[in-house]
């Protein structure tokens, strides 16, 4: 019984070495970057294999901006003589229209600035009469010259003064022609001067306000652009009404065109200028100063491109096995480019025309090679 025992456990121990020796025979040879099979190993890996092709290869440039707006549609609204802010309903947000009231100003200077320019008007009426009385008698001999300067002095000074009034008024919204003794008022309006929305409301009622404060800031963003960083070493490769996709980070799905609108003509610090791209259709959801992602596709150009799965990766290198014999293959560092339509562009491709690359079944032999080095 015992030696029955022991032949079952020297026939266990020899099937499990005869296993042992089996797997290590089924293992291909790795010897650095090269890999070798045995033809039952080469059968069963299934690999297939292509060659390097040469095709069109549209490459695209990714950019990045923000949403800005042209200094035209962006108004600073102030006060040109100042005053307490009287009525206001404005809030960031709000949408105004142009020509309508968004303010009340008032102050005792819009009294007294009327006032002058009546009594002025007034004036005037008498001292061209004056004058012209002056005229007459001077070209008669009946009164002196100097008479007749000073009468004339008058009338141009009141002139003067008139039209200056007049223009102060028309600055604080006043029309010179409608204003009388019946309606002089103490406030002022101030008007949209542009469709859009209040993006900032700095005062509130009550408050004086002079004539370098900022009450509102308005902002019309139907004309919103993209301003987009571009370094000098992609410069050459836009032109003006070059096609632009656009996305946010958030919405990566929804896609904006838009087109190259102006170039920068100046670099700065970092050797990169503002390019400017306009929308081609307005979305109320692109808010200014919204950051924004831009592909340009560059004009595509003849490239060798290998399938995307002869290319496999690891730790951020690319590499592709090249065929050296019927069972022999070794990995090498490839360059790559623009990924189009299943193809990868190869940049270093022109020193590997004539090579055969495994397609199929590349992964698994990188897999193989790295595992190797990792039990070394």
């Amino acid at each position: 019984m015992k030696t029955r025992y022991i032949y079952f456990v020297l026939l266990f121990l020899f099937s499990c070495t005869a296993k042992e020796q089996e797997v290590k025979e089924e293992q291909p040879i790795v010897v650095d970057n090269k890999i070798t099979f045995t033809d039952a190993q080469l059968k069963s890996a299934g690999l297939t294999f292509v060659k390097l092709e040469e095709q069109k290869m549209a490459s695209v440039l990714r950019l990045n901006g923000k949403i800005d707006v042209p200094p035209q549609n962006m108004v600073s609204i102030s006060v040109p003589m100042g005053g307490y802010l009287k009525n206001t309903k404005l809030l960031p947000g709000m949408h105004v229209n142009k020509g309508e009231v968004i303010a009340t100003i008032e102050d005792q200077q819009y009294i007294q600035l009327q006032q002058d320019y009546l009594l002025t008007k007034s004036k005037i009426a008498f001292s061209k009469l004056e004058y012209e009385r002056q005229k007459e008698l001077n070209q008669s001999k009946a009164t002196s010259d100097k008479v007749f300067q000073q009468a004339t002095a008058e009338y141009n000074s009141l002139t003067i003064m008139l039209s200056s009034l007049g223009e102060k008024l028309k600055l604080i919204g006043k029309n010179p022609s409608s204003i009388s003794e019946k309606n002089i008022s103490r406030s002022i309006s101030i008007y949209a001067p542009i469709d859009g929305f209040v993006t900032k409301v700095n005062v509130n009622i009550g408050k004086y306000v002079s004539p370098t404060d900022v009450l509102f800031e308005l902002v019309n963003p139907t004309d919103i652009h993209l301003a987009i960083n571009v370094f000098e070493k992609d410069l050459g490769k836009l032109f003006i009404g070059q096609e632009v996709v656009t996305y946010t980070n958030n919405d990566p799905k929804n896609k904006h065109l838009a087109e190259i609108l102006l170039i920068g003509k100046d670099l700065g610090e970092d050797r990169s200028t503002e390019v400017h791209c306009h929308f081609e259709d307005y979305d109320k959801t692109l808010i200014p100063g919204t950051y924004m992602n831009a592909e340009v596709q560059i004009k595509a150009n003849n490239s060798f491109v290998l399938p995307e799965d002869a290319v496999v990766s690891f730790e951020n290198k690319n590499y592709a096995f090249v065929k050296k014999s019927a069972k022999e293959f070794e990995m090498i560092s490839v360059q790559t480019g623009v990924v189009e339509n299943g193809f990868i562009e190869v940049l270093n491709g022109k020193q590997l025309a004539n090579q055969t690359f495994v397609q199929k079944g590349a992964y698994t032999l990188l897999m193989t090679i790295k595992n190797k080095a990792e039990e070394e």
